[in-house]
């Protein structure tokens, strides 16, 4: 399973994780042989190396020594960021958009729905999914049994409150293929990266809600993620199979929560896995309603980043995702806080399948969304 990092290769898709190599020192630094299937983040994994800190420095030492794609060659020695004294091999790396110091939660202005005009929806006041952790790290089930303990990274969310939702789910598997004779679903795959989003966010202080919850999932290291129909929505209701109540169901939850939380830095990340034409490949694209102002910039930034560490890591790749308004999906138009609605990739067409289905980049595409709502959050008194 995977740690909150802050890097990671979206289109680079690294390789399977599977590792059996040994490790040995080279003048100061740590070297290891990658194994068929290694990929960076697994390998800095297996001999104990934070990823969160050190892949960007992996990446920078072993320019040289990377496939076209970011990937790892089976046979190579690779230089580790760390020495064998145990002192890290610090990043250069591209600098981070520009942030200004969080203000606190008192600093923000009270935040008005969309529509002022729509009634907040009312309701029992169910308890929070996750809120921050503390400092020994806290326990949430929700993760699954290798991942339930979230250790505090910041506090730069601290104040805030996010909720997410993951397309489809219960009755609805969403989009589905086939890979490698197997069935894939569009819901299982969104939501895992949403769990992973929502670790990243709670060990930087947010408040986190997730809407769409499956009981015995929990992040899943896996490529084939088996198909069930046993989600549930916030707090513990069953998933109606129409899909108009389906919409209705968790937008409800999620207005009822922000009437709770009002005052509060409040957003909404909806993630989606797309299905087009099996030839058709997609980059990862964000929309907003087009009323929002807040919504547009959460997007933007995020949007941003993505385009920022493309230009890093593939620099003759060019980048097609967009962000834009689509004021015309249900869960944008009817929830009140500001939103961004994401499309990770085409479940059908094999190149996406790559960003999907291998977890690195699963737990990659929630790393880089993280990365674009803290530059949101932190940027907002300069926007």
């Amino acid at each position: 399973m995977v740690r909150p990092f802050i890097l990671l290769f979206l289109a680079c898709f690294l390789a399977f994780p599977a590792f059996s190599q040994e490790a040995e020192h080279s003048d100061s630094l740590l070297l290891a042989v990658a194994s068929p299937g290694d990929g960076a983040y697994s390998l800095l994994r297996k001999h104990g190396i934070n990823p969160g800190e050190f892949l960007t420095a992996f990446m920078e030492i072993n320019a040289q020594k990377l496939g076209e794609d970011g990937q790892l060659s089976a046979g190579t020695t690779y230089f580790l960021p760390v020495t064998e004294s145990g002192d890290p091999v610090l990043a250069s790396g591209p600098a981070p958009p520009e942030v200004v110091p969080a203000v606190t939660p008192e600093d923000q202005p009270e935040e008005e729905p969309k529509d002022e005009a729509e009634d907040v929806a009312s309701g029992s006041e169910p308890d929070v999914t996750a809120s921050a952790p503390e400092e020994e790290g806290e326990i949430y089930e929700i993760f699954g049994p290798e991942y339930e303990r979230v250790s505090p990274e910041s506090k730069r969310l601290e104040g805030t409150v996010y909720y997410l939702v993951s397309g489809h789910g219960g009755p609805d598997p969403g989009a589905m293929t086939k890979y490698g004779g197997k069935a894939i679903a569009e819901d299982e795959y969104a939501y895992d990266i949403t769990l992973r989003l929502g670790r990243y966010l709670l060990s930087h202080g947010a408040m986190v809600y997730i809407i769409i919850r499956d009981p015995d999932d929990g992040i899943r290291d896996e490529r084939i993620l088996p198909i069930d129909h046993d989600e549930v929505a916030y707090p513990d209701k069953r998933i109606p199979l129409n899909q108009l109540a389906r919409l209705k169901q968790r937008t409800e939850a999620v207005n009822k929560l922000y009437a709770k939380h009002r005052g509060k830095h409040q957003r909404l990340i909806v993630t989606h896995v797309d299905s087009r034409s099996s030839g058709q490949n997609i980059d990862v694209f964000f929309y907003h309603h087009e009323k929002s102002t807040q919504g547009k910039r959460l997007a933007e930034h995020i949007h941003k980043t993505f385009q920022q560490k493309y230009a890093y890591y593939q620099p003759n790749r060019k980048y097609n995702g967009t962000f834009k308004d689509r004021s015309n999906l249900y869960v944008v138009k009817n929830t009140h806080p500001p939103t961004a609605f994401i499309e990770v990739g085409n479940i059908s067409n094999k190149k996406d399948q790559r960003r999907i289905l291998d977890p690195d980049n699963r737990q990659a595409l929630a790393n880089w969304i993280c990365e674009g709502i803290l530059t949101d959050y932190e940027s907002r008194k300069k926007d």
